[in-house]
């Protein structure tokens, strides 16, 4: 049975992650995240589609670099 100590722990951590989520979120906007060339936007009279493909593979190629570069560092 896990103590309070480790759960506190583990929620100290899953906070921290989500606020730095939040401010990737905040700033990926200012870096013009969402708006990049190759990304699908349809707009019609009542209708709007819009899917990031493009900067879905970008943020995928970030992050896997990312967690390559955390495992081998630990």
């Amino acid at each position: 049975m896990p103590s309070f100590e480790s759960i506190g722990k583990i929620m100290l951590i899953m906070g921290g992650l989500i606020a730095a989520g939040g401010l990737l979120l905040l700033l990926g906007g200012r870096l013009g995240l969402g708006r990049l060339p190759g990304d699908i936007l349809v707009r019609r009279e009542n209708f709007v589609f819009y899917f990031p493909i493009v900067t879905t593979l970008v943020l995928s190629l970030v992050l896997t670099l990312l967690i390559n570069f955390l495992r081998r560092l630990f």
